[in-house]
């Protein structure tokens, strides 16, 4: 069975559960992916498929060593690409087969990786999260860094030093999200909480390598013995 699938983010919003309480969630685009390539234990020493995600756009131009690697697998090239290991259970997808959203199901553990917003430069107090100087007329100091290093000893800034600089933009996982519905006729999958990228960002979707959080069970107060 294929670990995961390609997917993409397409807004957040909140529905309830049987309880009636509200529950954050993000809808995801996930699938339909057609498999491209098959990675054999004999020859890459590891079990994988190479997974493409079908688009209604078409893909204008390819290079030539894409286009044989699609022609090879006899299908027409695709915009994103990735590969996801096979687990244990489940169908044994072959090269040409679609692998859709009916992979997952609700209550499912998944981790999703993707590249966070791209915040441009920014300061200590947005990066790092300082806490800033006093905010009162004439402090001179608000949003500054301060000391990054002693003039006499040791003379130099030390490496990895919190300052301002590029943020966001970074690979991110996010672990161990629950899957609330799954929606096969349009391909969406919900699951519970934020996930990383803007509108529109591409999506890894697997399933959940960490252990299942288990809820803490508050221990029995001790009684008053009697006497």
């Amino acid at each position: 069975m294929v670990e995961g699938l390609i997917g993409q983010k397409v807004a957040m919003t909140q529905v309830f559960d049987e309880d009636g309480r509200v529950v954050p969630c993000t809808v995801l685009r996930v699938g339909p992916c057609v498999v491209v390539q098959r990675r054999d234990k004999s020859r890459d020493r590891y079990e994988a498929v190479q997974l493409g995600l079908v688009e209604p756009i078409k893909v204008k131009k390819t290079s030539k060593a894409l286009k044989g690697h699609f022609d090879k697998a006899g299908m027409a090239p695709t915009r994103r690409v990735l590969e996801f290991r096979l687990i244990p259970g489940g169908d044994d997808p072959a090269v040409g087969g679609t692998v859709l959203v009916s992979l997952f199901k609700p209550d499912d553990r998944v981790d999703i990786v993707g590249t966070s917003k791209g915040k441009g430069f920014q300061g200590v107090m947005k990066r790092h999260h300082f806490r800033g100087g006093a905010a009162s007329h004439g402090s001179m100091f608000h949003r500054a860094p301060g000391s990054i290093g002693s003039s006499a000893y040791p003379s130099r800034v030390f490496r990895g030093m919190r300052m301002g600089g590029r943020m966001g933009g970074d690979r991110v996982t996010v672990k161990n999200l629950c899957v609330v519905r799954v929606d096969e006729e349009h391909n969406l999958l919900l699951v519970r909480g934020a996930v990383p990228g803007a509108r529109g960002a591409y999506l890894s979707v697997r399933r959940s390598r960490a252990p299942v959080p288990t809820p803490k069970v508050p221990a029995p107060k001790a009684g008053k013995k009697k006497d």
